[in-house]
């Protein structure tokens, strides 16, 4: 039996599912219990290739899901991830809106989660609030289901995916996506969590404002080189 079918076998035989968490016709993400110890992990199992989360495993980042199992077969991957208890941004926000000093940190703690990434090679594409969860102190994002790796002789992504709203204009088939899809997504999240809408409609004020108009210009040559120049702004 290989890692693809093991890991789909453990669950009933070595984990419970205590609740699925998310269900699409792409795959689903189940939170699960290890029968013996009581631990809880992420369990997903999704329609895609395993390479972005092959190259995570064993990577161990505070702003990070520590990756412990991953298999694929036939086009399907199946692996197992820490459990971030805490509450996602999302859920946050609906408490209201953050003061500057609270969105600059968790912006920072999110510049180096993605700075660790791109120095793999690594996309996101799918930087939003249901994808950053508040551990006390730290923040972790998590979810790599849409990321891809950059690849030099490629001129636009393959597959379509994303989120409306928080994709940059090139996640839509207009060329490649590479780190600056990132900086694009992270400059609306800035924004919403400081106006609670997309720039488009409602521009937060002063140097915040100016830090998203360069992170979401329509353009990736006009945004942040990179995410550590965008560090450093913040």
């Amino acid at each position: 039996m290989d890692l693809y079918d093991s890991l789909l076998a453990a669950i009933g035989n070595e984990f419970d599912i205590m609740t699925q968490i998310k269900k699409s016709a792409r795959g689903e993400v189940l939170l699960v219990r290890h029968k013996e110890n009581g631990t809880r992990y992420i369990f997903r199992h999704f329609e895609g290739s395993s390479e972005v989360y092959k190259k995570l495993l064993g990577i161990s980042a505070r702003n990070l899901p520590h990756i412990m199992e991953v298999g694929e077969k036939n086009g399907r991957t199946v692996l197992l991830e820490e459990y971030i208890q805490g509450d996602t941004l999302s859920e946050v926000l609906k408490g209201g809106l953050l003061s500057t000093a609270e969105a600059k940190k968790i912006a920072r703690q999110l510049c180096s989660a993605l700075w660790i990434l791109h120095s793999m090679g690594i996309v996101h594409r799918d930087v939003k609030p249901d994808n950053v969860i508040l551990r006390g102190k730290e923040v972790v994002l998590i979810d790599f289901d849409a990321s891809r790796i950059y690849k030099n002789a490629v001129q636009e992504d393959t597959r379509v995916l994303g989120t409306t709203g928080f994709a940059a204009p090139e996640q839509y088939g207009l060329s490649q996506s590479d780190g600056r899809a990132d900086i694009y997504a992270l400059g609306v999240l800035i924004n919403v969590m400081l106006t609670g809408e997309h720039p488009s409609r409602k521009l937060a004020g002063g140097r915040m404002g100016r830090i998203v108009q360069r992170c979401t210009m329509v353009n990736p040559e006009k945004r942040y080189k990179n995410i550590l120049h965008l560090m450093e702004a913040l």
